[in-house]
C-alpha cells in the first residue's frame, strides 16, 4: 500500500496524528470490535502527510500563509480569505503517485464489495478534530454518494479545501490552533444504502443531564445528514443500559415519533450526489426503527462505550436493501462526560404569558430576552447580542452569532442536531424542532424561553419572574432513615440522578397520565362513545403510530414510569395507582362524559373505590397492563405498587382481587403492594390493613385534612391545618408503631420535613423507615434527618 493510503483495518485510535480522530476511530472499531457485532463499512484513509504533499506539490503553503496574514491584519475579510484559499486548493493538481494510489485504492474497494465503481462517502478528518480540547465536530465537509474516479478526485479536492471554510478558520482562531499545524485526512468509505432505509445519531449518555445509564438514539428516513444538520425533527428513542444484557427484556424507556419532514436520497446521476425531498405521509406517521433494531443499536453503543472507556457520540445507518445496521462514525462525547459532579440548577418560573411555541428542550435553564428572527445566514449581520436567536435551523456557519445569543429556538432538529450540540457546548438554553417558531415569533418580541421542565421546552410571551435554586449533590450526609424522592414528570426525572437518593417513595401515576398521555383512559377503551368531532380528531392525532388506542395508553404509561424507575434502579420505586379526583379526570381529553359531577371530589369517587367499579374497571385494566409491561417485558422489577385512598377493608380486598385478575397478584414475581395511610380508618385498623398490604405510606396532607376536618384548600382555615397538631401526630405515631409491630415498611411523603426540622425529628424518633420529598427539597430534608439522628449531647455523654 502507498505511503499516502491506509486501509481502516490497519489503523488504531493511536493513529490520530496520521489520519485524524474520525478515521483512526473507524480503524479502531474495524480491528477491535468486528468480532463483537460492530459492523463498520469498509474503506481507507489518506494520511495527513499526503495532505501536506498535495499543498507542497501545488506551492500552496505560501499562498495560504499570505491570505491568513492578510486576514489577521485586516486587509481581507474572513469571507474573502476563505474563498481564495479554497479556490486555490480546488484548482490544484494531484501529485501523480498520490492520484494513482487513490484511484487504485478506490478500485480495490470496488473489487472487495463486488462493484466496479462503488458509491462512497468522502469525509474529512482533521488531525485536531474530535480531541477533548476540540469538541466541535463538523467544521469540514462531507460528500455523500460519490461514484466514479473523476467524481472521487473532485470530492477529495473539495474535502481538502474545506479545511479552510469560514467556520473552520473561525474555529481555529477562537481555540488557538495554528492553521498550518492542522492537517486533513480523507476517509473514503463504502456507502450504506440508508437512502432506502434510515440513519441517525446516537449517544451512550443522556445529552441533557449526563445520566449515564441510557442510550439516546435519533432516527430519520434516508441519509443521516438531515439529522446531523438539524434539517428534520427525528424520531427519538431511549434505552436503559443495565437491563440490555437480558435478551428477554425490552428496556426502551422512550419512543417519540418525530415529524421527519424531509429525507436525503441518491440523486440518481452517473457521478452520484444526493437530493432532498419531502417524506411521504405514511413515513412521517411511522417509526423508522423497529424495537429489535432499537435494542441492537443500543447494544452496539454499549459495546463501543465499553471498549473506549468513555461515553460516545456515534452515527449509524440501516441499509434499506439488506436491513443491516452499520456504525459509520464514533467519537468521544465531549459535554456531559466532562461536566463531573456539577451543582444542579433548578428554575422556578412564576407568572408568565401565553405559550407561543414548544419543542425539545436542550439545556436546563430559563431566560427572558427579545427575539431576533434570522431566516438566512446572509442576514447574520443583523443579530443583536443577548437576543433569542430564532431560525429554521443552524449549521456550523452560524457559530459566531450563536455564541452571542441568550437562547436559541429552531423550527427543525432533534437533540442530536447541530443547534442542540452547539447550544449544549455553549451552555445556552435551546428549544429545537418547534416547527412554527419562525411563524409565530417576531423581531423584538420579548419572550421567556423555558427549558426547565424536562424534555419539553416552551416559549412564553413576555418576561417572567425566574428563580434559580442551586443544589450541590456532593455534600449529602449519610442517614439511617431512607430519604427518597417524590416524582411526577418523567421528562424531568433524569436531571436528578446525581442526588443518589435512596429510591422513589412516591411516583404519581396521574401526573404521568396528564403530562404524557393527556387522554382519559375510558376515551380510549370506549372511543366509539366519543361523539365530539374535535375530541375524536385530537385523540386520533395523539394515538397516531400506535397499534391501538388502548396500546397507546399502556405503552406511554409504561415508558413514562420506566424513566422514573430507571432513575434510581435497582433501588425501590413506589408507584401510586392513579389518584385523580373526578373533576381532575374530567379535565383529561374526552373525560367529561365519563365522570360524575360531585359536590366534594376530595372525598368522592377516587382511589380504591374506582378501580373495581364497572364505571372505571376497563380504565384500571389499562393501568394494570402498563404496570405488568413495566415490571415484566421491560424488566423494572424494582417497582412497588401503592393503592391510594382505601377507606375500608372490603375496598382493600376488592382492589387486590381486581389487580390479581390483571396479573398483579401480591407476591407474584416479588411484587409488593403498599397502601396510602391517609384516612383515619387506615390508622384505626392498621393491623388489619397490614395483613393485606406490604407497607404503608403516610399521606400527611389528606391525613391532616380528615383528622381535623379541615378543607386543605381553604384559605380561611389555613391556620388550623397543621401536621404538627397533636391529633395528627398521634395518628402518625400510632400508625408507625402498628406498622413496625406487624413488620411492615412505613414511610411518609410530604414537604413538612423539609420546612420543619422539628417535624423531621419527630418522624425519626417515632421510627419512620423512609421520608419522601420533592427533589429540590432533598438536601434540606437529608440534613434535617441527619441532625435528628444525632444523639443529644447529654445523652451522648451518659453513654461513656
Amino acid at each position: 500500500m502507498s505511503e499516502d493510503i491506509l486501509w481502516f483495518e490497519t489503523l488504531r485510535r493511536e493513529d490520530g496524528a496520521r489520519v485524524g480522530g474520525k478515521n483512526s476511530s473507524l480503524g479502531e472499531m474495524v480491528q477491535a470490535l468486528a468480532g463483537q457485532g460492530i459492523a463498520v463499512p469498509p474503506g481507507f484513509a489518506t494520511t495527513a502527510d499526503a495532505f501536506r504533499r498535495y499543498l507542497a506539490h501545488n506551492d500552496l503553503e505560501a499562498v495560504i500563509a499570505d491570505h491568513l496574514a492578510r486576514l489577521d491584519d485586516g486587509r481581507q475579510t474572513l469571507q474573502e480569505t476563505g474563498a481564495l484559499i479554497r479556490k486555490a486548493i480546488i484548482a490544484g493538481e494531484w501529485p501523480p503517485r498520490m492520484q494513482a494510489a487513490l484511484l487504485a485504492a478506490y478500485a480495490d474497494l470496488g473489487a472487495r464489495s463486488g462493484d466496479g465503481e462503488p458509491s462512497v462517502a468522502v469525509r474529512s478528518s482533521a488531525t485536531a478534530e474530535d480531541l477533548p480540547e476540540a469538541s466541535f465536530a463538523g467544521q469540514q465537509e462531507t460528500f455523500l454518494n460519490v461514484r466514479g474516479p473523476h467524481a472521487l478526485l473532485a470530492a477529495c479536492r473539495r474535502c481538502y479545501a474545506s479545511l479552510y471554510t469560514d467556520r473552520a478558520i473561525t474555529y481555529r482562531r477562537l481555540h488557538g490552533f495554528d492553521h498550518q499545524a492542522v492537517a486533513l485526512s480523507i476517509g473514503v468509505q463504502r456507502m450504506v444504502r440508508s437512502d432506502l432505509g434510515g440513519a441517525g445519531v446516537m449517544f451512550s449518555i443522556d445529552t441533557e443531564t449526563g445520566f449515564d445509564k441510557v442510550v439516546l438514539i435519533n432516527a430519520a428516513w434516508g441519509l443521516g445528514e438531515t439529522v446531523v444538520q438539524g434539517a428534520v425533527s427525528p424520531d427519538e428513542y431511549q434505552v436503559f443500559k443495565p437491563l440490555l444484557a437480558e435478551a428477554s427484556l425490552s428496556p426502551i424507556v422512550e419512543k417519540r415519533l418525530g415529524a421527519k419532514e424531509i429525507k436525503m436520497i441518491y440523486a440518481g446521476t452517473d457521478s452520484g450526489e444526493t437530493k432532498t425531498l419531502p417524506t411521504a405521509k405514511a413515513e412521517r406517521a411511522r417509526f423508522v426503527l423497529s424495537e429489535p433494531e432499537i435494542l441492537k443499536l443500543a447494544q452496539m453503543a454499549v459495546t463501543i462505550e465499553a471498549h473506549y472507556g468513555q461515553p460516545m457520540d456515534m452515527e449509524w445507518a440501516r441499509d434499506g436493501l439488506t436491513g443491516d445496521l452499520w456504525i459509520v462514525q464514533a467519537r468521544p462525547e465531549t459535554v456531559q462526560s466532562r461536566a463531573g459532579a456539577a451543582v444542579l440548577r433548578s428554575f422556578d418560573v412564576g407568572a408568565h404569558g401565553a405559550p407561543l411555541t414548544h419543542g425539545l428542550a436542550v439545556g436546563q435553564a430559563a431566560i427572558s430576552a427579545p427575539v431576533c428572527l434570522i431566516e438566512s445566514p446572509k442576514d447574520m449581520d443583523r443579530f443583536v447580542d443577548g437576543a433569542v436567536l430564532v431560525t429554521p435551523t443552524t449549521d456550523p456557519d452560524w457559530l459566531p452569532i450563536m455564541k452571542r445569543a441568550a437562547a436559541i429556538v429552531t423550527d427543525h432538529g432533534g437533540r442530536t442536531s447541530h443547534a442542540a450540540i452547539v447550544s449544549r457546548e455553549l451552555g445556552l438554553p435551546a428549544i429545537v424542532g418547534c416547527s412554527d417558531a419562525t411563524h409565530v415569533l417576531h423581531d423584538g418580541q420579548l419572550v421567556t424561553v423555558v427549558c426547565a421542565g424536562g424534555d419539553e421546552g416552551v416559549v412564553y410571551d413576555g418576561a417572567a419572574e425566574i428563580t434559580e435554586t442551586r443544589i450541590d449533590p456532593g455534600h449529602a450526609p449519610k442517614t439511617r432513615t431512607k430519604v427518597m424522592l417524590n416524582m411526577a414528570n418523567p421528562a424531568a426525572a433524569f436531571r436528578w440522578w446525581r442526588l443518589n437518593a435512596d429510591g422513589v417513595g412516591l411516583a404519581r401515576m396521574e401526573f404521568v397520565i396528564t403530562s404524557t398521555i393527556k387522554v382519559h383512559p375510558l376515551a380510549l377503551t370506549r372511543f366509539d362513545q366519543i361523539t365530539d368531532p374535535d375530541t375524536r380528531a385530537q385523540i386520533e392525532a395523539l394515538t397516531r403510530g400506535s397499534p391501538s388506542k388502548p396500546a397507546y395508553f399502556i405503552d406511554k404509561l409504561a415508558r413514562g414510569l420506566a424513566k422514573i424507575a430507571a432513575l434510581v434502579w435497582p433501588k425501590p420505586v413506589i408507584v401510586r395507582m392513579s389518584d385523580f379526583k373526578t373533576n381532575e379526570y374530567a379535565g383529561l381529553l374526552g373525560g367529561a362524559q365519563f365522570e360524575p359531577t360531585e359536590e366534594n371530589p376530595m372525598i368522592g369517587f377516587r382511589g380504591a373505590s374506582r378501580y373495581p367499579s364497572p364505571e372505571y374497571a376497563d380504565g384500571f385494566a389499562l393501568e394494570c397492563a402498563a404496570i405488568a409491561k413495566l415490571r415484566g417485558a421491560m424488566g423494572f422489577a424494582n417497582v412497588i405498587l401503592m393503592v391510594p385512598f382505601c377507606r375500608t377493608l372490603a375496598e382493600a380486598d376488592a382492589v387486590l382481587a381486581e389487580m390479581a385478575r390483571h396479573g398483579l397478584a401480591r407476591g407474584k414475581d416479588g411484587l409488593e403492594i403498599h397502601v396510602m395511610a391517609e384516612i383515619p380508618s387506615n390508622v384505626i385498623l392498621a393491623q388489619d390493613f397490614a395483613t393485606r398490604f406490604d407497607g404503608f405510606s403516610i399521606g400527611s396532607n389528606d391525613l391532616t385534612q380528615l383528622t381535623l376536618g379541615v378543607d386543605r384548600d381553604s384559605e380561611r382555615l389555613a391556620p388550623v391545618f397543621s401536621e404538627r397538631d397533636p391529633a395528627v401526630l398521634w395518628m402518625i405515631r400510632t400508625l408507625i408503631d402498628k406498622a413496625r409491630a406487624a413488620g411492615k415498611h412505613v414511610g411518609l411523603c410530604g414537604q413538612a420535613p423539609s420546612n420543619d426540622p422539628e417535624f423531621a425529628q419527630i418522624l425519626v424518633a417515632a421510627g419512620i423507615d423512609s421520608i419522601s420529598v420533592t427533589p429540590d427539597a432533598y438536601m434540606a430534608v437529608k440534613r434535617n434527618v441527619a441532625a435528628a439522628e444525632q444523639p443529644e449531647p447529654d445523652t451522648a455523654r451518659s453513654r461513656h
